[in-house]
């Protein structure tokens, strides 16, 4: 509603109103920082007069008026408003009141109820940091995370350069989002908004066709450092079928050790890959399930005790990883060499070099290596080959 306020230049009248009003309140007062709702009476000089009832006159002046000049502007006298509470009774009897306090409080309320009732609300994005997108709601600054957009919005950039992930995020700057309040909490002023959260009911009714075994068939559509995005059409064979997007984990794109998916597949990529996890809106996906396992068999083709030629892969702070015959791999753990230095100045990437088994499991994929063509006499102790096996899975 665009209004034009109207001045009060009767200022007897005015006097002869608080008067009155004063004299039939006997109401108790509001406390500072409450917010109370009243009628506006008129405007003198830069002081708002507002008809607060029984309790009284109320007044917005000075820095309080001059805050919410542009809110003023556009009321008329006999609009109801709500004001913060400043001072209850200043030296002329009258309360002070804050309008801009109350709209800022009467916001904060707002979302709250927005997040309990659950609706979706169109926000626009203002700016944008290396952690997600920020908008303003009501006044109130929101914060939407990375983890919360929606798969096709999320920045893939390989290696997860953040100064690139913050050049793809500034691109929504302008742009509206449908999102919906999935925290608030006034006193840390923390206001956190979800796209994701927005879409829940409709990713969730297309994901009601499938199950976790399931296999899809789709295109790349995106690359990260944890992984790759693969988008296919959901089951409906009608024209509103909507694209899904899932998110192949970084090991499960291959049963080799994999250092960049870049390396396994590319944007556009047509791969079909198995449902591993339906876990609310999130499609965990994997194109390695539906490769023959390297593993089956191993125990045919390799005995602990024997010494075999490996391609060394990966060389880190805990081990050297080789790659066998056949894509297995297996760990050697730096105590064979002595220490970290060692083991690189003996080690080199993309060499071949001769191990010996020293264990072998089929079913956790694993296989401890010794270097060289003999057994060493001084084997790892317990403490090392469980850091050593634990390193290697946290590797896969």
């Amino acid at each position: 509603m665009t209004t034009t306020i109207t001045q009060t230049n009767n200022n007897s009248s005015i006097k002869s109103f608080i008067e009155e009003a004063l004299k039939g309140s006997f109401a108790k007062l509001p406390k500072a920082g409450e917010v109370v709702q009243g009628v506006v009476l008129g405007k003198e000089s830069s002081t708002l007069y507002i008809d607060l009832g029984a309790f009284g006159m109320g007044v917005v002046y000075g820095r309080e008026f001059n805050e919410a000049h542009d809110m003023i502007k556009g009321m008329d006298i006999g609009d109801v408003v709500s004001a913060k509470v400043v001072e209850p009774e200043n030296e002329e009897g009258l309360m002070e009141l804050s309008l801009k306090e109350a709209s800022y409080e009467m916001a904060w309320s707002d979302i709250v109820k927005k997040k309990e009732s659950g609706e979706t609300i169109e926000v626009e994005i203002k700016d944008a940091n290396k952690g997600g997108l920020i908008a303003n709601l009501g006044g109130i600054m929101a914060f939407m995370p990375v983890s919360q957009l929606l798969t096709e919005h999320y920045p893939r950039v390989d290696g997860g350069d953040k100064s690139k992930i913050y050049q793809e995020l500034m691109k929504f700057v302008g742009k509206k989002f449908k999102v919906k309040v999935i925290d608030v909490n006034q006193q840390e002023n923390k206001l956190i908004i979800s796209e994701r959260g927005a879409q829940d009911s409709e990713i969730r009714k297309a994901l009601e066709q499938y199950s976790v075994d399931d296999i899809v068939e789709g295109e790349i559509s995106g690359i990260a450092e944890f992984g790759a995005f693969l988008k296919f059409k959901s089951k409906t064979e009608d024209e509103s079928a909507r694209e899904m997007e899932g998110l192949v984990h970084i090991s499960e794109l291959d049963w080799q050790l994999i250092e960049n998916p870049s390396d396994v597949v590319k944007v556009g990529d047509k791969v079909q890959a198995k449902i591993i996890s339906l876990d609310g809106d999130r499609i965990s996906l994997s194109i390695k399930a539906l490769k023959k396992d390297p593993w089956e068999g191993v125990e045919d083709k390799f005995s602990v005790g024997a010494v075999v030629k490996g391609t060394v892969t990966k060389v880190n702070h805990f081990g050297a990883f080789a790659r066998l015959e056949g894509d297995i791999q297996g760990l050697c753990h730096v105590s064979e060499f002595g220490n970290e230095e060692n083991m690189r100045n003996a080690l080199q990437t993309g060499k071949e070099y001769e191990f010996n088994v020293q264990s072998i499991s089929k079913q956790e994929h694993r296989m401890a290596l010794g270097f060289g063509t003999a057994k060493k006499q001084n084997k790892l102790s317990a403490k090392e080959a469980v850091e050593g096996e634990g390193e290697m899975k946290e590797e896969k």
